[in-house]
């Protein structure tokens, strides 16, 4: 019989912090009294239900105060900072459907748990499908010969694939009903999720596929990790080999990177970011990019934004204008709820500094609301020089979010410019955004993304709550997890190839 483990998560964790070396006096163990909880909450609610600009977009007021209230009821006396951030902050700003708000740790949470590995459901799981489909990534147990990649998950105790996803979904934000960016956040880290979720069992009972297609069931024990995998699991030796200057190049690699390949005349720029911060030097990168291009003679371009979850809005635009042909706009309209963050500064990260930029790029129009007037007015106009006129192929999927959806939407449509893959995560209609900081809680030192403005954007979609579709739907196949391969990118290449041949 499967037994659920109701002891808090923490004191499993307890058992194994001799491995921690630093941040000896956080106590992730500590108990907060219900009116400390509250508090923190109903600051919480009061900065939301002030400043937060998209509150009651997807969500009416009526419906938003239900859940207010009955989440504050259900704060227990005696509750754990995980307790707090996932039974009560994680439902709550799940209800707001901005993609843009969401609960995180405290910093003290972060450093303590930083490469740990804790006990857990053992399998990680790629899912799809509306959850209806679970495949096998990985396994933390390397001695299983039954959970290969590829393996089909039908159940885990006793719960379908679809209403385990469903229960996940409610700790998770989302823009508007663009759920595809959760599957794949739950796909990252399935061991996480589910314990979140569900709490952790000393054995589950894992209903599967075999390799025949016939229907099995097995007890699977909870992973419980060896006391030296503890220890700066992804600590790398000094050097590893590499001089600081490759060093460096790998990590720039990781955010962005251009390769050609000649034989096709096809280049394939990713863009994982549009954070230009951190040594990126983004816009640089992209000028050389397709200066590159001109000069090489390039005609076919594969522009990977799967793993771009924004950033700096103006890298964006720099894109945009390489690759749109006409004219455009960031937004038709950009607003705020207030001009500042007053009263509640304090609890805001950088609140100061934010409240003296607020000043100077908004005003006041006749509606009630703080605009934001550059994104609403200025044109943007293509770039003459190295302007990319060939084919486009650009790879979306649920983590293309929103600045990234921003320049979706900006070429969706273009003649020479295909979207391929997947719904990306971003809202298509608009979004909440350009200053997102944190909101962070007294008590607790629990944080809540706070975007600040709301964002509809230029030459919008008349419907709200999806995300920019793609012009060619590539979902994910069980047999290309088993093979490993990136099957978004074989179709497009093949387009290509098959492009060329009919040009010869």
């Amino acid at each position: 019989m499967i037994k659920r483990i109701f002891f808090p998560l923490l004191f499993l964790l307890l058992l194994f912090s001799g491995c921690a070396v630093s941040n000896k006096n956080y106590k992730p163990n500590k108990k907060y009294s219900r009116s400390q909880l509250q508090n923190d909450f109903s600051l919480l609610r009061n900065i939301l239900e002030q400043k937060h600009p998209a509150l009651y977009w997807y969500t009416p007021k009526d419906s938003m105060n239900f859940y207010f209230d009955s989440l504050n009821k259900s704060i227990a006396d005696s509750m754990t900072e995980l307790q707090f951030g996932w039974n009560i902050l994680a439902p709550l700003t799940q209800k707001i459907h901005c993609g843009h708000t969401s609960f995180s740790m405290s910093k003290g949470w972060n450093r303590y748990i930083a490469n740990k590995i804790i006990p857990s459901f053992p399998l990680y799981l790629k899912v799809w499908g509306k959850g209806d489909t679970m495949v096998v990534l990985g396994n933390l147990n390397p001695k299983d010969t039954v959970f290969k990649k590829g393996t089909i998950i039908t159940a885990i105790n006793g719960l379908t694939n679809h209403e385990m996803v469903a229960k996940m979904f409610q700790y998770l934000s989302l823009d508007g009903y663009a759920d595809n960016v959760n599957y794949i956040r739950i796909s990252s880290n399935f061991p996480f999720y589910h314990r979140n979720a569900f709490g952790l069992y000393k054995n589950y009972r894992v209903d599967y596929l075999d390799s025949a297609g016939n229907a099995q069931k097995i007890l699977l024990p909870m992973f419980i990790p060896e006391a030296d995998s503890l220890i700066k699991k992804n600590k790398l030796p000094p050097g590893n080999g590499l001089t600081q200057r490759q060093i460096k190049k790998e990590r720039r690699d990781a955010f962005r990177s251009l390769h050609i390949d000649s034989s096709n005349n096809t280049a394939l720029l990713t863009l994982n970011t549009f954070d230009n911060g951190e040594g990126k030097h983004l816009r640089p990168f992209i000028k050389r990019s397709f200066k590159h291009l001109a000069q090489q003679h390039i005609k076919n371009l594969i522009l990977d934004l799967r793993s771009n979850g924004g950033g700096d809005i103006n890298m964006s635009v720099l894109l945009t204008k390489y690759l749109r042909n006409s004219n455009f706009k960031v937004a038709d309209s950009s607003y705020a709820m207030a001009a500042s963050f007053r009263p509640f500064t304090k609890y805001i990260t950088q609140g100061r500094l934010s409240n003296i930029g607020l000043a100077f790029v908004t005003k006041k129009h006749k509606d009630g609301f703080i605009h934001f007037g550059y994104w609403e007015r200025h044109i943007f106009h293509p770039r003459k020089k190295y302007h990319f006129d060939g084919k486009v192929y650009v790879l979306i999927n649920g983590l293309t979010f929103s600045a990234s959806t921003i320049f979706c939407n900006a070429v969706k449509g273009q003649k020479n410019i295909i979207l391929a893959g997947e719904e990306t995560g971003g809202g298509w209609y608009g979004n909440s955004g350009f200053l997102i900081p944190d909101i962070v809680l007294p008590v607790t030192k629990l944080r809540v993304r706070l975007p600040f403005f709301k964002i509809v954007q230029y030459n919008h979609i008349t419907k709200k709550g999806s995300g920019v579709t793609p012009d060619i739907f590539i979902a994910p196949t069980v047999e290309g997890v088993k093979r490993g391969k990136d099957r978004k990118m074989e179709l497009v290449k093949d387009l290509i190839k098959k492009d060329n041949l009919s040009s010869l």
